[in-house]
């Protein structure tokens, strides 16, 4: 018999796995803001952002900050620098003034960017680059 998935909690669910925390449209936060897993911004932030996990900022969301994650989506505006480790992807009403430093990067059509962009070396989660060769343990 096959298993029903019910899924509880109503928070978005994205190609990288469920949003844990979302910040609604009436929210406000500013200083800094650490987190592991991921979080949603729909409402305004103001300060730093630094993460393990993904960031998600939502359509009509603001956010002056700089952010370094693992991954950053960008459906709304970002004025900061944006340092995503594995992956930044700005949709298609996105805007982002600042610079950008990622691994890999998905623009939409329709996107506003403003800044300089560096691509960087994929790293896993250890923070060891992908490419690196592996060192065998047996001799």
């Amino acid at each position: 018999m096959a298993k029903k998935v019910i899924q509880i909690n109503k928070n978005p669910v994205y190609e990288i796995g469920m949003i844990s925390t979302v910040f609604c449209k009436d929210t406000e936060f500013y200083g800094d803001l650490k987190f592991s897993k991921s979080l949603q911004i729909n409402g305004y932030m103001e300060g730093e952002i630094t993460s393990e996990g993904f960031l998600v900022v939502g359509e009509g969301a603001t956010v002056k900050a700089n952010i370094k994650a693992r991954t950053v989506i960008i459906m709304g505006t970002v004025h900061g620098n944006v340092e995503a480790l594995d992956r930044l992807e700005i949709q298609t009403n996105g805007k982002l003034y600042g610079n950008i430093k990622t691994s890999k990067l998905k623009i939409a059509d329709g996107v506003v960017f403003e800044g300089s962009c560096e691509m960087i070396k994929s790293y896993d989660k250890s923070g060891v680059p992908a490419d690196a060769p592996v060192e065998s343990a047996v001799q």
